[in-house]
């Protein structure tokens, strides 16, 4: 009786973090699909072409067509990789990925967890994506998918640094705001922080105006640049696209994949995208929080307000996520030594000295 007892509230469980965790995949997944075909499209429009035009009105179903020609393709194993590491590699990516959206909150109802470490959960659950590109490489068997793993866990564990400096700041302002004077890392009290209207949002001094805050402003400017730059990096966008560089490494960690590994490769490459995008926005810009208020509370209709919290969450996110694929055709890709240049003379060192100011700042 008791083991019928346990088996019952464990499937429960599963029950609910199925539930919990299905919208969010139904979310990542056609968001990926959107996404290549808008990168597709920014890029041609960028240089005066159309991109795909054929499958669909104007190409809208071509990503649609890709996914199901990955679905039908052979599963190609080279004859000597370390098969149990090359198959569960893109697993572990995508687990890494999928599992930051449970910190993110999407609006004042759908979050995943309310944890009140979730920035400090994000950053680390984040961190098992180095994991999963280092199986990739070295199972690989191949120099270039080595070669480009390797670069990946560096770039990636290198601007973490300034990542987490200046979230740490951010953390430090925030106990300016919340009544106890103790910061946050709750992602979710991050927007909640940010009253709707864009003048109340973080980068502009929160919902309570003083002059410290005001000081504040352009330390905060700096530090949204600074974790812009070190995200587009994390998620190896260019300029920071060289573990997968195709002009030197054919295409880096996932060089020996194909078919369904392969698409799971990019499905939590797009996904990390949106992550950051979705972190860049909930700290800086308002989160869910709408910039000109919410029709719901106009029309006294309690139900539309998280509908409409989600849309602004999801703008911007898709706003941010434009900008990385904008600077793709902008910029030229950077060397190894130029990227470790960056992070470790330039990014380090503002962010630390960003870090310390806003501490005085928030201590007068």
């Amino acid at each position: 009786m008791y083991e019928i007892f346990v088996n019952l509230f464990n499937s429960q469980i599963l029950a609910m973090a199925v539930s919990a965790a299905l919208p969010l995949f139904v979310f990542i997944l056609p968001f990926a699909l959107f996404a290549v075909l808008f990168e597709r499209k920014v890029s041609a429009h960028m240089q005066d072409r159309l991109g795909p035009m054929r499958v669909g009105y104007h190409g809208v179903l071509q990503t649609v067509a890709d996914i199901l020609k990955l679905l039908q393709k052979e599963d190609i194993v080279a004859e000597n990789v370390d098969k149990p590491f090359f198959n569960l590699a893109p697993y572990v990516v995508f687990v890494g990925s999928f599992a930051a959206f449970a910190a993110i909150p999407f609006s004042s109802k759908y979050i995943g967890t309310h944890a009140e470490v979730g920035i400090f959960y994000l950053i680390a659950v984040s961190s098992l994506v180095v994991a999963g590109l280092l199986m990739a490489g070295w199972s690989s068997n191949n120099k270039y998918s080595l070669l480009g793993a390797m670069r990946s866990a560096a770039q990636m564990v290198s601007y973490e640094i300034p990542t987490a400096l200046v979230i740490l700041s951010v953390v430090m302002y925030t106990g300016m705001v919340l009544p106890n004077h103790v910061g946050t890392f709750s992602l979710e009290k991050m927007s909640q922080m940010q009253t709707a209207y864009f003048w109340n949002w973080t980068i502009f001094g929160g919902p309570v105006w003083s002059v410290n805050k005001f000081l504040l402003i352009p330390f905060m400017i700096v530090a949204f640049v600074i974790i812009y730059i070190s995200t587009l990096a994390e998620v190896n966008r260019t300029p920071f696209d060289i573990p997968e560089a195709e002009s030197e490494l054919v295409a880096g960690y996932h060089t020996e994949y194909s078919g369904m590994k392969f698409a799971i490769f990019f499905l939590a490459e797009y996904a990390n995208m949106f992550a950051v995008s979705a972190v860049v926005t909930t700290i800086f810009f308002g989160g869910y929080q709408s910039p000109i208020g919410y029709l719901g509370n106009t029309l006294h209709i309690a139900w539309l307000v998280p509908i409409e919290q989600f849309f602004w969450f999801s703008a911007k996110g898709i706003f941010f996520v434009f900008v990385q694929m904008w600077l793709r055709w902008t910029l030229p890709r950077l060397r190894v030594d130029q990227l470790m240049t960056v992070c470790w003379k330039y990014l380090i060192p503002y962010a630390f000295v960003n870090l310390v100011i806003i501490g005085i700042i928030t201590l007068l």
